[in-house]
């Protein structure tokens, strides 16, 4: 009877286990990575193995508060809305060095920070290039200069509010995000090609014209 049992038992975890990885939530930017965008660039490149292909490492974002040594309710609704908007909580970044200019100290808050990496930064380029973008005044897409030497990519937004995460009503002023994409791409125009093929509404570059 104990065994018949215990059988029985092993049989329900087994089950219930394949269930599990049944319904283990992937992305869909990453499922577009791995079934189109790895393909097409090892196509595209030449790549010698698939592990060449460059990828997205992480995301960082970040809020910058000239005021925020003075403004405790303003860096605390930042740090509010940064950690909404990202779905991470964001921590408080400080001054590494005294700034006269600004009459900032070293060691005095400066803003909010957020870096993401795996599921939540895949999830948070989604809504990015899907509702947040979109949603800007005026947009007519992201600089293609924005790059820099090691195939990163950086850009502001200009306002919190195109995220529909953040109440309009609700908040303590209009603060900028500056968001910087890592990819792990040698060079500026595969980093171009890859945040193209995710969606990211980057601008074409001009042609080169071909000698005669």
């Amino acid at each position: 009877m104990t065994s018949k049992n215990s059988k029985a038992t092993k049989k329900v975890t087994k089950s219930s286990n394949r269930d599990k990885k049944q319904s283990i939530y992937v992305p869909s930017l990453l499922n577009l990575y791995k079934k189109v965008i790895v393909p097409e660039m090892l196509k595209k490149f030449s790549y010698s193995n698939i592990m060449e292909v460059p990828k997205i490492s992480s995301i960082g974002l970040n809020i910058g508060l000239g005021d925020a040594k003075t403004n405790s309710k303003g860096l605390e609704s930042a740090v509010s809305e940064l950690t909404l908007i990202s779905g991470q909580k964001a921590i408080i970044t400080t001054a590494k060095n005294d700034i006269s200019n600004f009459k900032i100290r070293k060691g005095w808050p400066v803003g909010c920070k957020v870096t993401l990496r795996s599921m939540k930064m895949y999830e948070f380029l989604e809504r990015l290039i899907s509702v947040a973008l979109p949603r800007t005044r005026d947009f007519r897409g992201l600089s293609f200069k924005s790059f820099d030497a090691w195939g990163n990519y950086n850009f502001g937004i200009k306002e919190q509010i195109i995220f529909t995460e953040i109440d309009y009503d609700k908040i303590q002023s209009i603060n900028g995000i500056n968001v910087t994409i890592v990819t792990s791409s040698n060079n500026n125009d595969e980093a171009y090609y890859l945040l193209r093929m995710f969606g990211l509404p980057l601008r074409d570059k001009p042609k080169k014209n071909k000698a005669a």
